[in-house]
């Protein structure tokens, strides 16, 4: 993580980024969020900021419906602004909002050329970050500009003049391509991604931090140190403190991301766990594979939870031919033959399996199951 973004407007935020600095970090970077607005500027000088980012919306939506100018003024007032942080030795990171509805060579292309204009007179890198802010971006083959990824990292690049290093992009989720986009950015050379953890953001969300983790790992073949363990904490984290609920399903960090409910499934894990888990998410995530237990669970997924909720050793893990399987099994086909159709909770199986474990004589804790004498 290179970099984190603050707005400047209330104390709040403003105490945020005091709080951050006084960490003394030199990652991530603590860099602030501004419109292209002189009294935002303002702003930014007071708190000493050694970098901003600048709203520089560029497709004519927002220059000529909410901006009310023309594109000459446009670029004009976005270039003062820039020159105005320059001039304080202040690093600035252009957002070129809404850029995938935007005529990259009638005006992306040129604005670019101007910062990378200013850039060599001020010999102070100037970074372009494309906002796909309406998720319109597709990486199809053929598909052509603005829509198209490659082709908006290829002019920025190629065109406009602007360093692989000094780009980024920002991508939303509404199309569901905001991951897919963000892999294809990197891929054509833009250095940088915009993410949020959990993909938390507007409407839909922007890209997750922990998605482009594990897209990072694919293209690499490493982690870099990185461990990815700390993403299980931070998700236990907001839910526990924030208490944002991150929805069930959601990959990595959602409660049932590695649950499997089918029988079938679960048979598999029990024989190999590499069957039918995306990788091993206990040792990168500290989550062992689970099987939720309801009437498609079969005996299989029965004896896979057993094994994984009481975290059994190997040696002592029971299959579907075990007696306590069995038992068990019973009671849940009773369950779902009287109605029921919501999946089973741990707080129900534990107490049929200890009810079930004095019948039968065995004792089973976690790290331990065995007959009694």
């Amino acid at each position: 993580i290179r970099a984190s973004e603050f707005f400047l407007y209330s104390k709040k935020d403003r105490d945020a980024v005091y709080k951050c600095l006084e960490r003394g970090y030199e990652f991530p970077e603590v860099t602030s969020w501004i419109r292209a607005s002189k009294e935002d500027f303002k702003l930014v000088k007071e708190i000493g900021m050694k970098e901003t980012g600048i709203l520089v919306s560029c497709s004519d939506y927002h220059i000529f419906l909410k901006l009310k100018m023309t594109r000459r003024q446009a670029m004009d007032h976005y270039l003062s602004v820039v020159r105005d942080c320059l001039e304080e030795g202040i690093s600035v990171r252009c957002h070129l909002e809404d850029i995938t509805r935007a005529d990259i060579y009638g005006y992306v292309v040129p604005f670019c050329h101007e910062l990378m204009r200013l850039s060599e007179e001020y010999k102070i890198p100037i970074k372009v970050r494309a906002c796909d802010t309406m998720g319109y971006g597709v990486n199809f083959p053929g598909a052509v500009i603005p829509r198209s990824v490659q082709g908006i990292i290829y002019a920025l690049n190629k065109h406009a003049g602007v360093p692989h290093e000094m780009l980024e992009w920002h991508g939303h989720n509404d199309f569901y391509k905001a991951v897919t986009n963000s892999t294809t950015a990197w891929l054509y050379g833009c250095s940088g991604i915009n993410t949020s953890l959990f993909g938390i953001g507007e409407r839909t969300g922007n890209t997750p931090l922990e998605a482009m983790v594990f897209e990072y790992a694919q293209l690499k073949g490493h982690l870099n140190g990185m461990d990815t363990t700390v993403i299980t904490e931070l998700a236990e984290y907001y839910e526990k403190e924030i208490g944002y609920q991150i929805p069930p399903r959601t990959p990595f960090v959602g409660k049932n991301f590695n649950v499997t409910r089918a029988g079938v499934h679960a048979d598999g894990l029990l024989k190999n766990e590499e069957i039918y888990n995306i990788f091993d998410t206990e040792k990168f995530l500290n989550r062992p594979v689970l099987c939720a237990v309801s009437n498609t669970s079969g005996l299989a997924g029965i004896a896979h939870w057993i094994n994984t909720y009481y975290r059994l050793p190997e040696e002592m893990h029971v299959d579907k031919h075990c007696e306590l399987v069995e038992e068990v099994k019973k009671w849940v086909d009773e369950e779902y033959l009287g109605g029921r159709v919501t999946v089973l909770t741990d707080n129900e199986l534990v107490t049929v399996i200890d009810k079930n474990c004095k019948k039968l004589g065995y004792t089973l804790e976690r790290g331990c199951f065995k007959k009694n004498e």
